[in-house]
């Protein structure tokens, strides 16, 4: 019986985006998608659905929303991106809403700017129709293994 570390290496390894998000409730139920851009880096989608709508009247996706697919993200890209077995814990998570996310497809990258032993740090950025003007960023901490 895999663990879902094993599993998700395999299925990374294989580039079965679809499936790892099967394997995310919490991005599954949000409608997350992800894949490569032209780059080869990883780039991940939140697709429009009425159901995010959090303001009605602009309509404007709801920011808790737009909070846990950062998070997702950074930790997808997090797990993606490393070799260990063991899974990431969020420790830390700061957001800054930019502006409105409109009723429109959302996008986001991350970037792993320190990956020691013990912690790991994740910039994320969303934007929608111009990368230029982000709705949001965030910054995350990662416990990756436990303290001795």
């Amino acid at each position: 019986m895999s663990t879902f570390m094993e599993t998700f290496a395999q299925l990374r390894d294989e580039k079965r985006y679809d499936e790892i998000i099967a394997a995310v409730p919490y991005a599954r139920l949000m409608g997350v998608e992800f894949g490569e851009d032209e780059q080869g880096e990883l780039l991940f989608r939140l697709p429009f659905l009425e159901r995010n709508v959090g303001n009605v009247t602009l309509p404007a996706l709801h920011g808790g929303l737009i909070g846990g697919f950062l998070e997702n993200a950074a930790l997808l890209h997090l797990m993606w991106n490393r070799e260990s077995m063991t899974t990431p814990k969020i420790v830390d998570f700061s957001l800054d809403y930019l502006r409105s996310g409109r009723a429109q497809t959302l996008y986001a990258q991350c970037e792993i700017t320190k990956q020691g032993k013990r912690v790991a740090h994740v910039l994320i950025e969303a934007w929608q129709e111009d990368r230029s003007k982000p709705v949001a960023v965030a910054r995350a901490h990662f416990l990756l293994s436990p303290g001795s």
